[in-house]
């Protein structure tokens, strides 16, 4: 592990901050065309130069050509335009309506990691705040770079929350410090581990540099709940009566096995995104399998070796001990486990299981109602903190800029031979006349209103057999405007009939929605039948897993509500954040798969203790099935709380992370892993099981037939302790 280490911590270095298209996509093959054959680079870079008095002063000029110069003297830059260097009516689309700020673009050139090295170097040589005048960087180039910055020192600090806050509470739930110690040192094997795995990944394919944040929480995350898990076991072994070494055998042949099959559900579960063709979320797809393979790898060697290496004194240095001799506290006598809380509000659920049942529902319906809303966006600067020079670049240009190169819409031909300066005047006449397009650039002229007002305003002209027009659109990003505006663009009759092809921000937006929309029945699909055939294997029944798949996607509604109230509509102030009045498309999906992972992981945990009772029950009736569940949750409802409490606090971490989306993210698994854990776990399925009773446990014959072949079984009967 110090090797792997060793070569994995480095990774941050060639991880990237994009990613959230779909490659594949019309916008991305124009971008490249754009690239290819009008040298306007795939990463622009903005430069806001603001004066006190107007843009074009001496001192103005000055200092907007001396950023020029430093711009065509670092060798990394293309397409250089600006409000001082271009002619009429271009330089005024450059300049903002109080006449004070100018804005330079340009196209960074080189790959991503080299663009984002550029993109330093050039910000730091050209900012500057003295004399009244201010050059502030941004555009998409900076926000890479921001996002990368602002994610490693995120990391930095969601660590230095969760890490102490998890271990306080360790200490609380095992008593012993070493024993706390032990799921720590688990998480820290499962994350160097998954470390290693994503910079081996980077030779092949692009990789989220997000994925750290999620490699971080869930390898700490899942080594709790998979060391608490046995742990807990492996006492309540001794507790009825078995020696250290029988009692360590009887954990890894139930509690073991279960954390491995849980795992298994896990990581099948995220590894699903890996369909979808964005490498954000296939970033999260590699790094959420890496992260639960090492966990649940280390839980099951590591956890029985510190067991037999320490023996008595895994629970030595027990806090709560001495909490209680300073307090004259006598020491806790074992009860029977009809009287624990767990056991005992399980019976109360499951005899008023209908009305509890119901409440429960409506009351997570009702939390997930705004998601009804969703309107899917794509990010942009401002999911940076405004501190940030590119989120405070964006919002000049929204507010005091009258063209905004983030609504504009290029649109390429990439074959005009034969075409005539007619047909290619006709298509831009024909899409200036398309509502809110305030004008169209084409290589013969500017175009409003379906009228030649003048030479090109924005950038446009004919290279290699390509032609190239640039729609200046009104109409504001992400709405059902914009939405209906591209729409009648696409329906205009293009010249020849030759194929065209859209980039832009609007473009990438939907051909992101699209992708996701178009690959989320299969993904869907795939989950579902891998965790009905995983949970049929383990339980032998067909109703507890369609149960599971219907209460695991309710347990999800209440984040995915929370998602839309807070950060799209913004209430509570979006926690802090920019809200844009759109949620990042990415990220329902990428919250659907790890959450529903992970409700697996505490449906395992439960079904599979509560089957170990109902086959040692001695008539298999309907008590039997009560009892059965009750003695499961009063077994398991304290770890899987714990653990919960734990997860929770490592996702919640992720709070901190000044990117807006990574805090959507830590609040949305947050909650959901809270109402699974509590609502749907404890209170719902008793609910549910108590009303089916003992269909819980049929299965056709022919499937019966088949758990008695290739079915999971848990080693060692089932005991309940005090």
């Amino acid at each position: 592990m110090v090797a792997i280490g060793i070569f994995g911590v480095p990774v941050a270095k060639n991880l990237s901050p994009s990613g959230f298209a779909d490659p594949d996509s019309q916008s991305s093959r124009a971008t490249q065309l754009l690239t290819d054959k009008f040298g306007q680079g795939d990463v622009p870079l903005l430069v806001v130069v603001s004066t006190p008095d107007r843009f074009d002063s001496p001192a103005g000029r000055a200092a907007a050509m001396d950023v020029i110069d430093q711009m065509k003297r670092s060798g990394h830059v293309i397409g250089i335009t600006s409000a001082w260097t271009s002619p009429q009516p271009a330089a005024a689309a450059l300049v903002s309506r109080d006449q004070k700020s100018g804005l330079i673009t340009a196209g960074i050139t080189g790959d991503e990691s080299s663009q984002q090295t550029y993109a330093k170097d050039l910000s730091d040589a050209i900012t500057r705040d003295r004399d009244g005048i201010v050059v502030r960087t941004g555009g998409t180039a900076m926000v890479n770079l921001q996002v990368t910055e602002q994610s490693q020192h995120d990391l930095l600090l969601m660590e230095s929350i969760a890490i102490p806050l998890s271990f306080l509470v360790l200490v609380w739930v095992f008593g012993g410090v070493f024993a706390a110690a032990l799921p720590v040192a688990v998480g820290l094997v499962a994350i160097l581990g998954a470390l290693a795995v994503l910079r081996v990944t980077t030779f092949f394919t692009d990789v989220s540099i997000f994925a750290l944040n999620l490699t971080t929480a869930m390898g700490l995350a899942l080594a709790i709940d998979y060391t608490l898990l046995m742990i807990s076991r492996y006492r309540e072994e001794l507790v009825s009566g078995a020696n250290r070494e029988e009692a360590l055998m009887r954990t890894m042949g139930s509690a073991g096995r279960t954390v491995l099959f849980s795992a298994t559900t896990v990581a099948l579960s995220m590894g699903a995104m890996v369909l979808f063709p964005m490498h954000f979320l296939k970033s999260f797809a590699y790094a959420g399998v890496a992260t639960v393979a090492f966990a649940a790898i280390a839980a099951v060697v590591i956890t029985p070796a510190a067991i037999s290496l320490f023996g008595d004194r895994l629970d030595s240095l027990d806090v709560r001990r001495g909490l209680r001799r300073m307090l004259s506290r006598a020491e806790p006598v074992q009860r029977p486990i009809e009287e624990h809380f767990w056991y005992r509000s399980t019976k109360f659920v499951m005899k008023r299981a209908i009305p509890i049942g119901l409440a429960g529902v409506v009351l997570l319906l009702t939390l997930g109602a705004p998601f009804l809303g969703v309107r899917p966006g794509f990010p942009d600067d401002r999911v940076l903190p405004q501190s940030a020079s590119a989120h405070q670049v964006g919002d000049l240009l929204r507010a005091d800029f009258g063209n905004n190169s983030e609504t504009s819409i290029p649109i390429l031909i990439p074959d005009a031979d034969g075409l005539s300066d007619a047909q290619i005047a006709r298509y831009a006449a024909d899409l200036s006349r398309v509502v809110e397009v305030s004008a169209v650039s084409a290589p013969m002229g500017e175009y409003v209103g379906g009228n030649l007002a003048g030479p090109p305003a924005a950038p446009a002209g004919l290279a290699s057999g390509s032609a190239l027009l640039t729609v200046e659109s009104t109409a504001p990003l992400f709405s059902d405007r914009s939405s209906d505006q591209l729409d009648r663009l696409h329906e205009v009759s293009t010249p020849g009939n030759r194929t065209v092809e859209f980039a832009g921000t609007a473009q990438t937006n939907q051909d992101s929605v699209d992708a996701i929309t178009s690959r989320l029945p299969i993904v869907l699909g795939v989950i579902a039948v891998i965790m009905l055939v995983l949970l049929f294997l383990l339980t032998g029944s067909v109703a507890l897993p369609l149960k599971a798949l219907v209460l695991n996607v309710l347990s999800l509604t209440a984040a995915f509500g929370a998602m839309v109230w807070i950060f799209q509509d913004g209430n509570l102030g979006a926690f802090g954040t920019t809200s844009t009045g759109t949620l990042v498309a990415n990220m329902p999906v990428l919250l659907f798969c790890i959450a529903f992972g992970l409700s697996m992981d505490y449906e395992v945990f439960l079904v599979s203790r509560i089957r170990e009772f109902w086959l040692a029950s001695p008539q298999r009736g309907v008590a039997d099935n009560d009892e059965s569940v009750a003695l499961g949750v009063a077994h398991t409802g304290r770890v899987i709380t714990a653990a919960a409490l734990i997860m929770a606090i490592s996702f919640a971490a992720l709070i901190a992370a000044n990117v807006s989306f990574m805090r959507m993210f830590g609040l949305g698994l947050a909650l959901a892993v809270i109402a699974d854990a509590t609502l749907v776990r404890l209170v719902l399925v008793p609910a549910f099981m108590h009303v089916m009773g003992r269909w819980n446990w049929w299965a056709p014959k022919p499937l019966a037939w088949m758990h008695q072949r290739v079915g999971i079984r848990e080693g060692g009967p089932a005991r309940h302790t005090g």
